[in-house]
């Protein structure tokens, strides 16, 4: 098998294994993907991960990956530099809304019933399961507890004592990189993607760091375009950040 990450990874990062196969695509019907699993020996640092973030690599779980689709082009790493974003009344609107009525702890990522539930309901009535059923604990840890980065937090945001909505992210040296967000549906209101998304760029603002990563952008993917939203932003598109104002 052809090594594909000599040119994905930083040279400082160990490589341990790389796991590469098709599989059925997540984000577009009908379609074949192709994602190499990049397996670090140790934990990558916040420097390190910097650079990986840089070079299109995204993280889930104890694995670090990217797109190697045959001749699909859709998935985009996306990222805002934080000191370009523009506040419009919107965005504020739905942070001030959410800052009133909403308590948000932060803290190392765990696994609990509660979350288990909460991550569960998100998936179905999203209908984001793709047909896999539910998780259960060992795959919500494997997912959203276990990570191959020196940092990773999870934001936990609640509605009158109860939880209502969940992120997780990992931080580096310059950065912040959202791996997952999943929230109660029935609180539509509240703007619960949204909302995590700007306090996330708030937290950027207010720690000195430059990046906020978005994830992927799928512009035919309903539950991923909304990320266009956010603007200005750059998309990772033959392996350069371009600037879409």
């Amino acid at each position: 098998m052809q090594d594909m990450t000599q040119h994905r990874t930083p040279i400082s990062l160990p490589i341990l294994t790389v796991i590469d196969n098709e599989h059925p695509c997540s984000y577009l019907p009908n379609r074949t993907a192709r994602m190499p699993l990049i397996i670090p020996e140790r934990l990558v640092n916040t420097d390190e991960f910097d650079v990986m973030l840089a070079q299109g690599l995204r993280r889930s779980g104890r694995f670090a990956y990217y797109t190697a689709c045959d001749g699909c082009q859709a998935c985009k790493p996306i990222r805002i530099e934080v000191a370009k974003f523009r506040w419009s009344e919107s965005w504020r609107r739905i942070l001030n809304r959410g800052d009133r009525m909403l308590r948000m702890e932060v803290g190392p990522p765990e696994y609990s019933d509660e979350r288990l539930k909460l991550f569960n309901l998100h998936r179905g009535v999203r209908d984001l399961s793709n047909g896999d059923g539910d998780y259960g604990p060992y795959d919500y840890e494997g997912f959203l507890v276990d990570s191959c980065c020196e940092s990773t937090l999870e934001l936990r945001y609640y509605l009158e004592g109860s939880l209502v909505a969940l992120t997780v992210i990992d931080v580096g040296t310059l950065s912040i990189s959202a791996v997952y967000t999943y929230f109660d549906p029935a609180q539509s209101k509240l703007s619960l993607g949204s909302y995590s998304v700007l306090k996330q760029i708030q937290l950027a603002q207010n720690t000195d760091l430059r990046w906020v990563y978005l994830g992927l952008y799928v512009e035919q993917n309903s539950h991923l375009n909304y990320k266009a939203r956010f603007k200005p932003q750059e998309r990772y598109i033959d392996s350069a950040w371009v600037e879409f104002p």
